[in-house]
C-alpha cells in the first residue's frame, strides 16, 4: 500500500481513485463495512482502492480530549487498512487551517481538485469541513459538477449493538477486550519496541518484555491473557511476527511503590533476547484487576497463578493472522526484552 502524506498535488497515479473516507481509529467492522463498499466499486470499475483519513486525529487538534485515546496510533491503523487490500492512503494533515475548511471547499479543494477522486463511499454518520457542516446531501449536489460520484454505506451493527469507536474505548476501559474485539472484528493491540526494564519480572523467574504506554490508549489496569507477536531476527518491521503464549500486566505496579505506567508481557515457554525488536501484544481476555501485594512471595505465587490461566484461556484462541504491507519509505519510523 502507497501511503500519500497531503492532498495537494497529488501525482496522476495517485488520482482518480474510489476513495473511502473517515478517520477510521480502531478500523473496527463499520469502517470496514465502508472500506469493503468502496473495494466492490474499485474492482467494478478497475479503478484504485484508496482511504482518506486525518493525522492528527481531529479531536486532538481541536481539544477535546484531555488524555491519550486513539485506539491505534497511525501506523497501526496503516497496517490495519493495507491488510484489508487497500491500494492508497490519503493521510491529509489536520491542523486549524484544514479545520476551518468551509463543507464546499472540502469537496472542491480536497476531493476534486486535491484527489481527483473518482468515486466517494462515506459511513452513515460522516460529516466534514467547518463545524462538521457538511454531509452526504452536500456531496451530491456537488457531484454532477465535481465529476464525482458518491454513496454511502448504511450503519454497521449486530444484534449488541451498532460498531463504534466509542464503544471500543467503553468495553476497554471496562477491561472487557473481548467485547472490543468483537466491535473490532480482532483482538485489540499495542505495538511498540522491546525496552529495558527493572528487571523485576526476571528475578522472580516470569522475565517480561516491556512497552512503554504513556502516550497510548490504555485498558483497565490488571493481568491479561494475551499473544504476543515477535519481530523476527532480522526481519522488517512489516513481516508477519512469531506468536507466542503470554500473560500481560498492566499498570503502575503497586507493590514497588512504582509510578510509571508499563506494559508487561511474560511470554510463556519462550527463551531468548528480544530487545530492541518490534513487539506486538493482542489482548485477549481480563484475568484479574490489579492490587498491590505484601511481598515478592505473595506477588510471585499470583503471577504464577495467572500464567497457568492465561494458558487455560489461550489454548481455546488462535493468535492473530495476516501480515500487512506498507510502502516503507513512507510508512515512517515507529517511536518506541524479555528483561
Amino acid at each position: 500500500m502507497r501511503i500519500v502524506r497531503h492532498w495537494r498535488h497529488v501525482d496522476k497515479h495517485a488520482r482518480g481513485a474510489v476513495v473511502a473516507i473517515g478517520n477510521f481509529d480502531g478500523v473496527h467492522r463499520g469502517h470496514r463495512a465502508v472500506i469493503a463498499a468502496a473495494a466492490d466499486v474499485a474492482r467494478a470499475t478497475g479503478r484504485p482502492l484508496g482511504v482518506l483519513t486525518f493525522e492528527p486525529h481531529p479531536r486532538e487538534v481541536l481539544g477535546r480530549v484531555d488524555h491519550p485515546f486513539r485506539l491505534t496510533p497511525f501506523r497501526a491503523k496503516a497496517e490495519a487498512i493495507a491488510a484489508l487490500g487497500v491500494d492508497i492512503l490519503y493521510a491529509a494533515r489536520f491542523d486549524a487551517a484544514f479545520a476551518a475548511l468551509e463543507p464546499e471547499a472540502f469537496v472542491r479543494d480536497v476531493i476534486i481538485t486535491g484527489l481527483g477522486a473518482f468515486h466517494v463511499v462515506i459511513g452513515y454518520d460522516f460529516a466534514f469541513g467547518r463545524k462538521r457542516g457538511g454531509n452526504i446531501d452536500l456531496l451530491r449536489r456537488m457531484a454532477d459538477d465535481g465529476g464525482y460520484l458518491v454513496s454511502q454505506v448504511d450503519k454497521a451493527q449486530d444484534e449488541e449493538g451498532a460498531f463504534s469507536a466509542s464503544e471500543a474505548r467503553r468495553y476497554l476501559g471496562d477491561g472487557d477486550v473481548a467485547g472490543a474485539a468483537r466491535i473490532l472484528g480482532r483482538p485489540w493491540e499495542v505495538v511498540g519496541r522491546v525496552r529495558s526494564g527493572a528487571r523485576i519480572g526476571r528475578t522472580m523467574g516470569f522475565p517480561t518484555a516491556n512497552l512503554a504506554v504513556e502516550r497510548l490508549f490504555r485498558p483497565s489496569p490488571g493481568i491479561y491473557a494475551v499473544w504476543a507477536g515477535v519481530q523476527r531476527a532480522g526481519a522488517h518491521w512489516d513481516t508477519e511476527p512469531d506468536w507466542h503464549p503470554a500473560a500481560a500486566y498492566l499498570g503502575r505496579r503497586p507493590t514497588f511503590d512504582k509510578t510509571e505506567e508499563l506494559l508487561e508481557a511474560h511470554l510463556l515457554d519462550f527463551t531468548g533476547d528480544i530487545y530492541g525488536r518490534r513487539l506486538r501484544i493482542a489482548f485477549v481476555e481480563h484475568i484479574r484487576g490489579d492490587r498491590k501485594f505484601d511481598g515478592m512471595e505473595d506477588l510471585k505465587a499470583q503471577i504464577d497463578k495467572d500464567c497457568i490461566r492465561a494458558r487455560e484461556i489461550l489454548s481455546a484462541t488462535q493468535p492473530p493472522a495476516g501480515a500487512t504491507k506498507l510502502n516503507a519509505a513512507q510508512a515512517g519510523a515507529t517511536k518506541q526484552a524479555q528483561s
